[in-house]
């Protein structure tokens, strides 16, 4: 099948998965449960999830054991955009075209909201894991990078960073290194491991996996810095300009347009190169990283 086909199974696969979590047995007070449901429900590629489920089958793993991971890692993700657009944050109206979580729930929920989505994530994965008792210790390892890539040393750190960059002259090459690795890269590369351990990985796997994981994540942020310029509002689903109403520090910004540009025809040759171990099976992942660097929303 071609990388179309595979991808649009694979993110329709993870939106069944997501509905069953917020049907109408599932008891979550109201409006929390509908304020939940909205931003995770609202569209998205299915990215991260959908690197989860890639990852796991390098090493032919069970789908079924693996989708409430790829779930959680939705949750986590939806989490953290929920507060990124809040206004302490960056303030936007729109998110994937649809008003944004606080603007359709009030500031309080939103970020109840988000805790929610957190919480519920590793509360899924937790309760996963209960059921292949033979092959805990690979849940185990699942579940901590998750909480790493999404922690104070992964997501929460970078999103400090960045905040503390906003119109900071001072800031230069090495606070936005430190940005894109964790703010965005870390959550992509844990996505990719976290699909990856369950199979219990050697360390040459999860070597290969983590430099892929960190050169498709920085090449994605670098996209995204690119698409805030000269992106199309409607394809993206956001306004465009925020980077530099904000002042943030980015690679545009830095290094330039066609610099920028470079670097991410760079990691995307580099990061088809270390995942060739897995052989064929390395294709999907291949194609994904070439659409990742070329995509226009």
């Amino acid at each position: 099948m071609d990388f179309k086909t595979v991808y649009s199974g694979l993110s329709s696969k993870v939106e069944e998965a997501l509905l069953a979590y917020f049907d109408d047995s599932i008891d979550i007070v109201e409006p929390l449960k509908s304020a939940m449901r909205y931003s995770v429900l609202i569209g998205g590629k299915r990215l991260r999830p959908v690197l989860t489920l890639s990852a796991n089958k390098l090493l032919d793993g069970d789908s079924d054991e693996v989708m409430p991971i790829a779930c959680a890692m939705e949750m986590i993700h939806t989490y953290s955009l929920i507060h990124d657009d809040l206004p302490a944050m960056d303030d936007d109206d729109l998110r994937r075209g649809k008003p944004t979580n606080h603007k359709v729930f009030g500031e309080g929920m939103a970020v109840l909201a988000g805790d929610g989505l957190y919480s519920y994530a590793f509360e899924i994965m937790l309760r996963n894991s209960k059921k292949y008792p033979q092959n805990i210790n690979g849940h185990l390892n699942s579940i901590s990078q998750m909480a790493n890539g999404a922690g104070v040393n992964g997501m929460v750190g970078g999103q400090c960073m960045d905040l503390s960059c906003e119109d900071n002259e001072d800031a230069g090459k090495e606070e936005l290194a430190f940005i894109h690795k964790n703010k965005t890269g870390a959550l992509i590369t844990s996505a990719l491991l976290a699909g990856l351990y369950v199979c219990n990985p050697t360390k040459e796997q999860i070597h290969a996996v983590s430099q892929y994981g960190h050169d498709v994540g920085l090449a994605f942020q670098i996209v995204d810095d690119i698409l805030d310029i000269v992106g199309d509002q409607e394809k993206l689903g956001k306004p465009i300009g925020s980077d530099e109403k904000s002042k943030k520090l980015t690679y545009p910004s830095l290094y330039g347009m066609e610099a920028s540009r470079r670097k991410v025809e760079e990691l995307y040759h580099s990061a088809c190169e270390h995942i060739s171990i897995f052989g064929n099976k390395s294709d999907f992942l291949k194609e994904l990283a070439a659409v990742m660097s070329k995509r226009d929303s």
